[in-house]
Formats: C-alpha cells, sequence, structure tokens
C-alpha cells in the first residue's frame, strides 16, 4: 500500500512537469489515434471492474457464506478478523459497477464520461479504509487457521464449489487493497488520452485528485493504526503508570526528548513525549528506566516562548526556556533546553501538534475504541517482562558479595522504538504561538 501511494506521488510530480501536448500524443507503435487508445483504456476499467465484482462475490458467497454456517470452526471474532468489513465493499462496488456500466457509450466507447461516476461515489471509496486496516490481523489470523488441516481443506473446498481460479484466500483478501491503488493508475492513463475539449476531461481530472487523495488518506489511516501498538507496547514499558491508557486520546507520537523543569531554584532532569492532544512527562530511575509522573492536556493549555532573563516569580534567572500553562488547572510549567536551537524545535512541535488535531478534526479522523482496545489486547498477548521482575532479583543478589551483586544487578540500556506518525498529508502552516487558555498562573513541580 505504501509503494503504491509513493509511485502515485511521485506520478503526481512528474505529471506536473509534463505538458498537455506531450500527455495526449498518440500510441507510436500501434498507430492508434488518442480516441482508439481511449476507448481501449475505457474498455480495459470496465473490463477489470467486472472481474473485481466476481471476485468479491466469490469470497462473499464462497467463503463467507459456507463459514457462517459452521460456528464451531469459525466464531463471530474470526470471521471478523478474517474477512473484515469485505461484504460492505461488495455490496458498494455493485453499485459502483452498474453505474460505470451506464455511463459507456455503447456505441462509441471514447466518447464515455465515468469521471463523474468515481466523484459521486468518492465517500463510498472509504469503506476500503477500514478494510486496510484490518488487512494485517487478517493475514495473522488466515496462517494461523492454515496451521490446521481441517482449516485448509475447507478453504480449498469453498474454492472449488464457488468454481473460482486457482488463487488462495489469501490472493482474494489481497484483491481489494490493490484495487484501490490501481483506481488512480487507470484515471491517470484514461487522462493521458483525453483531449481537453472532452465532455469528460475535467470530471476525469477532478476524479483523479478524489482518487489519489483516498489512497493516501487510506494509506495515512493504515499508518496510524499500526502506530497506536506500538503506542501501547511502549506504555507497557513504562514503570508507575497512573490514569487512562494513553491511547485513549493520542494516535502517534510527534516529539520527545530530555529537558530541565524549573520549580524555585531547584531544576529537575525529565523525559518528554509529545503525542496528540498530551504531554507524558516521566523520570529515569537510577537504572535508567522510564517512571511515569504525569500527563498534560494540550487541549486546554497554552505554550509559549520565555525570553531570557530573570523571571520574576522565581527570583531565578532562565535561559533557553519556554513555558506551559494549563486553563483547566490553572497551573503553569516553566522547561528549560540545553540550546536555542532545541527550544525552537520544541515550539515548533507543539505548533504542529496543533494543525495535526485540526486536520484530524477537519477530516473527522477517529479510531475506533474497538481498534484500540485489540492494540491493548495484542500487546498483552505479548508477555512483557514485569517490573516486579527487577525486585525479584534484587532480593536474591542482596546476600552475595558486593562485586557479584554489581555484576548482577547491571542491566542494559534498552531502547524502546517509538511511531513517528507524523500524517503523510501536508500539514496546515500557522502563525503565532500557541495553543490556548490563559489564567492566573500558579507553579508546579513537575
Amino acid at each position: 500500500m505504501e509503494e503504491c501511494v509513493q509511485r502515485l506521488k511521485e506520478e503526481r510530480e512528474q505529471s506536473k512537469k509534463i505538458p498537455i501536448s506531450r500527455k495526449n500524443r498518440k500510441v507510436s507503435l500501434s498507430f492508434l489515434s488518442n480516441d482508439q487508445v481511449r476507448a481501449k483504456v475505457v474498455e480495459e476499467i470496465i473490463t477489470t471492474e467486472r472481474d473485481y465484482v466476481q471476485h468479491l462475490k466469490d469470497v462473499c458467497e464462497g467463503y463467507i457464506g459456507q463459514a457462517s454456517d459452521r460456528p464451531e470452526m469459525f466464531s463471530d471474532e474470526v470471521m471478523n478478523s478474517l474477512f473484515g468489513n469485505i461484504e460492505e465493499i461488495y455490496s458498494f462496488q455493485k453499485g459502483f459497477l452498474l453505474q460505470l456500466e451506464a455511463s459507456i457509450n455503447q456505441d462509441r466507447a471514447d466518447l464515455s464520461r465515468i469521471g463523474g461516476c468515481f466523484l459521486e461515489h468518492k465517500n463510498g471509496f472509504e469503506t476500503y479504509s477500514e478494510y486496510c486496516n484490518n488487512y494485517p490481523r487478517a493475514l495473522r489470523e488466515l496462517k494461523q487457521l492454515k496451521e490446521k488441516q481441517k482449516y485448509r481443506q475447507f478453504f480449498e473446498a469453498c474454492r472449488l464449489l464457488q468454481n473460482m481460479i486457482e488463487i488462495s484466500l489469501d490472493g482474494f483478501l489481497l484483491t481489494p487493497v490493490q484495487k484501490i491503488c490501481k483506481y488512480p493508475l487507470q484515471l491517470r492513463e484514461l487522462l493521458k488520452y483525453t483531449r481537453p475539449q472532452h465532455a469528460d476531461y475535467l470530471e476525469l481530472q477532478d476524479a483523479l485528485e478524489v482518487m489519489k487523495d483516498v489512497a493516501v488518506s487510506i494509506n495515512d489511516r493504515k499508518r496510524r493504526i499500526e502506530n497506536i501498538e506500538k503506542i501501547a507496547a511502549w506504555q507497557k514499558m513504562i514503570g508507575d503508570w497512573e490514569g487512562e491508557d494513553i491511547l485513549e486520546k493520542s494516535t502517534q507520537l510527534i516529539h520527545s526528548g530530555d529537558i530541565i523543569v524549573l520549580a524555585g531554584k531547584r531544576t529537575t532532569g525529565r523525559r518528554l513525549f509529545l503525542f496528540d492532544h498530551q504531554l507524558v512527562v516521566c523520570k529515569k530511575d537510577w537504572k535508567g528506566a522510564l517512571l511515569y509522573k504525569r500527563k498534560i492536556n494540550l487541549d486546554v493549555s497554552k505554550v509559549s516562548d520565555k525570553p531570557d532573563g530573570k523571571d520574576s516569580h522565581w527570583n531565578v534567572t532562565v535561559k533557553h526556556a519556554f513555558t506551559i500553562h494549563n486553563a483547566e488547572t490553572n497551573k503553569l510549567h516553566i522547561l528549560s533546553c540545553k540550546e536555542e536551537e532545541e527550544k525552537q524545535l520544541w515550539l515548533k512541535m507543539f505548533n504542529k501538534e496543533r494543525e495535526m488535531v485540526l486536520e484530524d478534526q477537519q477530516r473527522g479522523f477517529s479510531i475506533p475504541s474497538s481498534t484500540r482496545e485489540a492494540a491493548t489486547k495484542n500487546v498483552g498477548e505479548q508477555q512483557p517482562v514485569k517490573p516486579q521482575d527487577a525486585s525479584v532479583v534484587t532480593r536474591k543478589v542482596s546476600t552475595m558479595p558486593y562485586a557479584y551483586q554489581h555484576k548482577i544487578l547491571k542491566t542494559p540500556n534498552r531502547s524502546i522504538d517509538l511511531p513517528r506518525g507524523i500524517s503523510s498529508s501536508d500539514v496546515f502552516k500557522k502563525k503565532g504561538k500557541g495553543l490556548f487558555g490563559i489564567g492566573k498562573k500558579n507553579s508546579i513541580r513537575m
């Protein structure tokens, strides 16, 4: 899916550089005119669409129909994992195919106008998002089932009974993922042989951009879904966690780093993790493990640059600092960086966090609670090392000579891979500092 989207982006950039006169060239090898080639491209689109709908029908009637009659083999949970919402896609594609066929000029296919058909059904293509998100889960489920002979025999029997082509269920499940990527390529090919004066030209241009955006959006959502499992695994590694899970509000990590927190004349080192909607503050214990300290709700906070100089409240000199004021709790946090460049990067990332949240709201982006719960469940099944294991080792070696204790207690540095879930679409560029909410400022030690 990501390779397909990357190809679309590259083609989009290249197409901007190609003059229209070159885009509407004749096919030199076959000596066909633009109109003749356009007719063949239209016919290919219709033919592949009919084949695709037939494949969806085979899956729904051949596999799902048979599996539904065997609840002892296929529970509702297994069915959802294995097939996702492919029945919903089949229902949508049947209607889309009917309108697409109605758009074809039977006497002269080159005069057909199909761009409007894609524009009219653009919202329906969003059904692919759920399916593509579930696809990796479907492959895992299918792999587990195929480890048992009775399931291998069942799937082959379904294929034979439905008189399907010799493609395994794996291949049929991949078809919708491939199809949503193929639409922009087909439309681009059709547009290449559509003259600017053609009645379908403008709508076809719009349809191409719409389907490109659909593919990019689905890929972005898929990457975000993959990120939440990594975030759930990260939270499992944080000791002393309190309150709601990070996934209740956040779906991507934006930035992280070490920083100094000011509280009066005292300074404390902390590790910050900037997610969408919230900032997680941690500290390191004597072994380097991360321990939870608090979360700051960025939806009700304002981040501001703090000029170098003396702070009137604490009567201390601050440098490379910025503040976070939580309007809900009326608390002020003063944070200082080692370098000015580091501070500017944090301020930039806080602005980006607000832009990404706004973009998600405008796009109506959200991840279902069931998907979040599934991610947490998958991480739970990995059985991470329990925090109390370290204390058990400590008690066992406490009676040993110190030299041996030192060797056993020495733990290797652990690195935790965190998702870089930056949206693939361009973010809005805003001016100004901040977030929002100002009130009476009280200091808090982080």
